[in-house]
């Protein structure tokens, strides 16, 4: 098949472009930095901005699906820079296929779209939207997904949305880059009791998953489409404990401070006033939903992605730290 991804520069949508020529699909990629790489394996590359309307339909022109993976991320910034590249750029992707003929959207979103800063453990795809949201991103990303969800149309454009947790791998510039960085700087805390428990997908899986996703709107629309779907390892770990393995795998020191809960959260909040105030735009050292992150179980239920989409991660947690 003939697939668009967006954000194909990106650490996910990069093994999305590579996995799907390794497969033989024929590739579009869009994103605003050049990939000569991806370019170089086969990939048709367009440069430009997807809050562009008229860009985003003369790429989407001429292919049968798009996977939707550019987004802006982070915890700190101002709400127009996240509506505009998570919210307005979505609704260019899916006007431009409603116009164009692509039958399939496969959109990147995330876990942190449910979550209120209470513990999440085992929860699947029926926990709702949160009446309060700790930063831009997950409320922004909530927009996107529903707006996607609501664009499904049997006999049409066929959607679904994915929610891969904390990707990682071999190349992560975000995760792993940031939390070692911490640690080396002796800025990294353990909030809370340090014994909550998370859910993380290594890179591969999260792509694989996509690809799975693309093939059920394609074979199984009607088993697939219109839903959600979270997307892990499938094996919780404890986050501190991992976290140490992180350090121990790059030779930084493991995190040994700790502070409560409550007292982080209380720090993040009056760092978000103060820098709000004073109008710093750099992300303050705390903020809620860090806190809150770092604090919290998340962890998942991801029957109806192996049900419904075929998913099986690929990788396992030591498989995927020994390859680091």
């Amino acid at each position: 098949m003939r697939v668009l991804v967006t954000g194909c520069s990106g650490f996910l949508g990069s093994e999305i472009v590579r996995q799907l020529i390794d497969r033989g699909d024929d590739v579009v990629g869009l994103s605003r930095r050049e990939v000569p790489q991806l370019v170089q394996s086969g990939m048709t590359h367009h440069r430009g901005d997807l809050t562009d309307q008229a860009y985003v339909d003369r790429a989407v022109d001429d292919v049968d699906c798009v996977i939707h993976t550019a987004a802006v991320a982070g915890v700190w910034g101002p709400w127009k820079h996240f509506f505009q590249n998570n919210v307005v750029a979505t609704r260019n992707v899916l006007a431009a296929c409603r116009d164009s003929g692509a039958t399939r959207c496969v959109y990147t979103s995330s876990p942190s779209v449910t979550f209120d800063g209470e513990h999440q453990c085992g929860v699947d795809e029926s926990v709702g939207y949160p009446s309060r949201w700790l930063c831009h991103y997950p409320h922004t990303k909530a927009i996107a997904e529903q707006e996607v969800i609501a664009a499904d149309t049997p006999g049409g454009l066929r959607t679904l949305s994915l929610r891969p947790h904390l990707i990682w791998g071999h190349g992560d510039p975000h995760l792993l880059p940031r939390v070692l960085d911490r640690a080396r700087s002796g800025r990294l805390r353990i909030i809370g009791d340090g014994t909550n428990c998370i859910d993380t997908v290594h890179v591969v899986n999260a792509a694989a998953a996509h690809l799975a996703a693309a093939d059920a709107l394609q074979a199984r629309p009607e088993n697939s489409a219109g839903r959600t779907y979270f997307i892990t390892q499938d094996e919780p770990v404890d986050c501190w404990d991992w976290i140490g393995k992180l350090c121990q795998r790059f030779d930084a020191p493991p995190p040994q401070r700790r502070i409560s809960y409550s007292a982080a959260y209380a720090i993040g909040a009056t760092l978000e006033a103060a820098y709000r105030m004073t109008g710093r735009s750099s992300e303050p050292p705390m903020t809620r939903f860090v806190a809150a992150q770092l604090a919290k179980d998340h962890y998942f239920d991801i029957t109806a992605a192996k049900e419904r989409l075929g998913y099986q991660p690929k990788i396992s947690m030591d498989e995927g730290l020994k390859s680091l």
